[in-house]
């Protein structure tokens, strides 16, 4: 636990102040662990619908540690006063009884230092592996993995041999804690010998989008590969279908993946169609613009709010992963649909996003020169920690590389 969260006005009464930590094990719940310490049921349970105003007791995880507040009174007496607990290393709350014996939540966030990280790894076999092995954390694997998931195949481009780098921000409380990944600043695939780059950048309007070195953006209308970290078990064209035993045209592409994987809609759009489809078994239909749409079928279920009509944005939960239909196994069958007719998506020309011009990218090649100094800069620190340190021990958790100041 952190340090007491002092209440306005009574830091006086501190020293009459009893503190008695519980740790939650298995099974627990808040009001049984009040109870257990001899915390009076109304009490608790009061204390308990001022916290949910703050924090969902319900989100309490095994091995947290709560404070229980007690005032020592006359003779052997204690009043339970409150509360404290934090949900993470950024944020504390705590729960005061004030007069009346009402109860009063709080929640305090604490201020986070921002900094950046760089890493850079040869892949031996995945890009999540490669990044594992430097310390990237796996959620800017997985952001690193859709900014790029526009132009690469994850399951057919990448070889061993090929290269990654990557700077990212990262946010510490003052004691030097590590309390969230930031956004991914730049990153460099290097696949067969090409080279592909992104920077993040914000243009004079706002807009914050990731471009390459050209100034122009890489986004485009369709993600080539609506799922993340899938085998490619079946590709466009004909094959000897697996239920049906004979040759037949197989009008999309499957990726292999547990039940319950996320799918992602591969583009803004309106969801035309939604529910059960014969041999697709739970179906997705999502209309991008006059010519294009994408389908997603042997879905397991349907993502929040997924209804025909609504609206989707890039990105979008819109279902998991399932085997409903006709289908001996789990997987998604993803398809993209031109004028009604299913086209390779492996293969279609995919317009892009905007591109940078005048004064805009003149400000944008300066941001490029700052990216890049600053890459360096953070991997070659990096390199100078891990010389120092002998090797990255515990003072010093490999998602530190590439930190000025770990």
């Amino acid at each position: 636990m952190g340090e007491p969260l002092p209440d306005d006005g009574q830091t006086e009464l501190l020293a009459d102040i009893d503190r008695k930590v519980v740790e939650v094990g298995r099974g627990d719940t808040l009001l049984g662990l009040l109870v257990d310490a001899a915390v009076p049921r109304l009490d608790a349970h009061d204390a308990i619908e001022a916290l949910r105003s703050v924090f969902d007791p319900r989100r309490l995880q095994v091995g947290q540690e709560i404070a229980l507040l007690f005032q020592r009174e006359a003779g052997s007496d204690r009043r339970f006063v409150g509360l404290e607990l934090e949900p993470g290393v950024d944020r504390a709350v705590s729960v005061a009884r004030l007069e009346g014996d009402a109860y009063e939540a709080v929640s305090i966030d604490k201020e986070l230092q921002r900094r950046k990280a760089a890493a850079s790894a040869v892949i031996d076999s995945s890009l999540f592996e490669a990044g594992a092995s430097v310390g990237v954390p796996i959620p800017v694997m997985a952001a690193m993995i859709r900014a790029y998931s526009y132009d690469v195949d994850f399951q057919r481009d990448i070889q061993p041999g090929d290269e990654f780098q990557v700077m990212y921000e990262r946010y510490f409380t003052d004691s030097g804690a590590a309390a969230r990944d930031g956004d991914i600043l730049y990153a460099a695939l290097t696949l067969g010998g090409r080279r592909m780059e992104l920077y993040r950048y914000k243009t004079r309007d706002g807009v914050v989008d990731y471009f390459n070195r050209q100034g122009e953006s890489i986004r485009k209308a369709l993600l080539r590969t609506p799922i993340d970290g899938a085998r490619v078990s079946s590709k466009f064209g004909m094959r000897k279908h697996p239920v049906l035993g004979f040759s037949k045209m197989h009008a999309g592409m499957d990726f292999a993946a547990p039940s319950g994987t996320p799918i992602y809609a591969a583009g803004d759009g309106v969801v035309e169609e939604i529910g059960g489809k014969g041999s697709y078994g739970n179906y997705i239909r999502i209309k991008h613009n006059q010519q294009m749409a994408t389908a997603y079928a042997h879905l397991s279920k349907f993502g929040p709010d997924m209804r025909r009509g609504g609206r989707v944005k890039q990105g979008d939960i819109i279902g998991y992963v399932g085997s409903t239909g006709r289908s001996t196994g789990p997987h998604l069958h993803y398809e993209v649909l031109r004028n009604g007719r299913q086209v390779n998506p492996m293969s279609v020309d995919l317009p892009t996003g905007i591109a940078l011009q005048g004064a805009e990218l003149a400000a944008f090649r300066r941001h490029v020169d700052e990216s890049d100094r600053q890459f360096v800069a953070n991997l070659q620190s990096a390199a100078q920690v891990a010389q120092t340190a002998g090797g990255i021990g515990d003072d010093h958790p490999q998602s530190c590389r590439g930190e000025r100041s770990c």
